[in-house]
């Protein structure tokens, strides 16, 4: 007996035939906002643990009358409703403007972190057009320009408080930005908009360093105890953060709830309810998981997080499908983060892990996110998982840990090139071919949300 199940794969729409026994693992139901445009203005009126917004700019203006505002939003790796009904970027400019701020004394950084820069047609394609209307300025953080940075010392754990000069200089500091679960931080949003978002190429060597990284609880939706979340907010709060807004988003990226004010208070809310809308009680592991990277695997490097959200559901002989439409101008990542991952494929994640943890290993920046890879394959074997995006080339294919899902597909009878669905299917069909089990006592679950929705293991 079969069934069909649909699921959003970055911008393809895949339906799946799969064994009936098959389990979807999906986010609970969380009932989007009516009016998400009343409750954003509600929210800067009436915030969690703060003054309303326009009381933060009033008090700056009070200071310097010249006073010069920063709004901080994420880059395109996050579904940020920066535009449209659900937009939350213009009610705050709105608010500088009406204030008292003028256009000229307001700037919008992009939060890169270490990603690239956004381009100007991403920006024009992701922020309310009356940004560009009013001619507010817009710029990328840039981790490795040192004219751009100030060194504020150390953190408690040794880490350099490396920073962007103009948040830091600016009289109004205001960050925007999404909560949803993270697999290293927990949760992403507040802290995490200015540590990783804004800091300096060299605050990630202990911030995102293997030992830290290491720690069990540097993983989805734990706060408590978890260094990494820690560490970045040490450095949100030593820099100064004025006012935070940021957003909850259901698995169609509506909004569902909006959380304004204190950086830490109105943070916990916004994590309190990821927790509630995300985690997706499991209670055995699967011989076959099926998942993908979502919105946010527009290369390799961001499908990691889709790999780790998996993990509770893996034993050691499982097999894991990921597919992802890599959107990036490089599907796979960086240079940096290909010469690390290629070492993970060639020692594996024994070697790897110790070769990181060695005291001569010199930090290369974005081997985090091959740790995290790691992690993956030291639960399961490395030729058990297989990975496809359309937008990788057969020479990429090499430097990736895993087996080639375009040599797999290819076998399976489809296209030179398939889609993501006839990719995925032809995985499922081989698969459930080689069973060394009867079909109806195979275990298989689909991950309809990918890395939004995190199993958590109950007994």
């Amino acid at each position: 007996m079969w069934k069909e199940e649909k699921l959003h794969v970055g911008r393809e729409r895949v339906t799946l035939k799969l064994p009936v026994q098959t389990d979807v693992l999906s986010m609970p139901e969380t009932a989007p906002l009516k009016d998400p445009e009343a409750v954003i203005q509600q929210s800067l009126r009436q915030p969690i643990a703060s003054v309303p917004l326009a009381d933060v700019i009033d008090r700056a203006l009070a200071k310097n009358l010249r006073a010069r505002a920063v709004v901080v939003i994420s880059d395109n790796t996050r579904p940020v409703p920066y535009k449209g009904e659900s937009g939350i970027l213009w009610p705050v400019i709105k608010q500088l403007l009406v204030s008292g701020v003028p256009a000229k004394n307001i700037l919008i950084i992009v939060a890169t972190g270490t990603h690239r820069a956004l381009t100007q047609a991403e920006l024009e394609d992701m922020l309310d057009e009356r940004v560009f209307k009013y001619e507010i300025a817009i710029k990328n953080h840039d981790c490795r320009c040192e004219a751009d940075l100030v060194t504020l010392g150390t953190t408690q754990r040794g880490s350099k408080i490396v920073i962007n000069r103009q948040y830091l200089e600016a009289d109004i500091k205001i960050l925007t930005g999404l909560v949803e679960s993270h697999f290293m931080a927990g949760v992403s949003g507040g802290r995490k908009s200015v540590c990783p978002g804004l800091i300096g190429e060299k605050g990630t060597f202990v911030f995102h360093g293997a030992p830290m990284l290491a720690s069990p609880e540097a993983r989805d939706l734990v706060l408590e105890g978890n260094p990494c979340h820690d560490e970045a907010l040490e450095v949100a709060k030593r820099v100064g953060v004025d006012f935070i807004v940021n957003v909850t988003l259901d698995s169609q990226f509506r909004v569902t709830g909006v959380y304004s004010g204190d950086l830490e208070k109105a943070h916990d809310q916004a994590a309190n309810m990821v927790q509630r809308s995300t985690a997706i009680p499991v209670r055995h592991t699967y011989e076959l998981v099926i998942t993908h990277g979502g919105f946010v695997g527009i290369n390799h490097y961001q499908t990691a997080k889709a790999a780790v959200v998996a993990l509770p559901l893996l034993h050691p002989q499982s097999h894991l499908l990921l597919a992802a439409d890599t959107t990036d101008q490089d599907p796979v990542g960086s240079a940096q983060y290909r010469t690390v991952l290629h070492l993970l494929k060639l020692f594996g994640p024994q070697a790897f892990s110790e070769l990181i943890h060695a005291p001569q290993w010199p930090f290369v920046p974005e081997q985090w996110q091959v740790q995290m890879w790691a992690r993956v394959f030291a639960h399961m074997p490395m030729d058990h998982f297989t990975y496809y995006s359309p937008q990788t080339c057969v020479q990429d294919y090499q430097i990736l840990p895993g087996n080639n899902g375009l040599q797999m597909a290819s076998e399976g009878q489809v296209s030179s090139q398939p889609s993501i669905q006839a990719a995925m299917q032809a995985w499922v069909d081989r698969q459930l071919a080689a069973l060394p089990q009867p079909l109806e006592s195979t275990r298989v679950a689909l991950l309809q949300d990918g890395p939004y929705g995190v199993p958590v293991f109950q007994e």
